[in-house]
């Protein structure tokens, strides 16, 4: 599976702003107020996260996340390894409590 095959199954739901798209990396930003839908797709496919929001980041997930900008408790990480390999997908809430951006990352 690819970046950009999670954002297609992600298509019904309202995306403010694409910043970039392609097969090995998605940013995108959505409103918050949709961050349920958003939640419930990445959920069927990706499972529980890795990093919930609200909860402090593991070891594991400072260490996933440091190239690609960090995870704080505010964030969301969520990572499958599927058969073409690893993807990371974050939730990275602005401070504007309006926006949150989406990353999918392969590894």
């Amino acid at each position: 599976m690819t970046a950009q095959e999670i954002l297609n199954k992600c298509s019904h739901l309202t995306v403010y702003q694409e910043r970039d798209v392609d097969n090995d990396y998605v940013e995108v930003v959505f409103f918050s107020k949709d961050i349920a839908e958003w939640t419930t797709v990445l959920t069927e496919i990706f499972g529980e996260p890795l990093s919930p929001s609200g909860v402090a980041p593991t070891p594991e997930a400072v260490q996933l996340t440091k190239d690609y900008g960090g995870i704080s408790a505010a964030q969301t990480l969520y990572k499958k390894d599927f058969p073409s390999g690893g993807i990371l997908a974050m939730f990275w809430p602005w401070q504007d409590s309006v926006h949150t951006t989406l990353k999918i990352i392969c590894l």
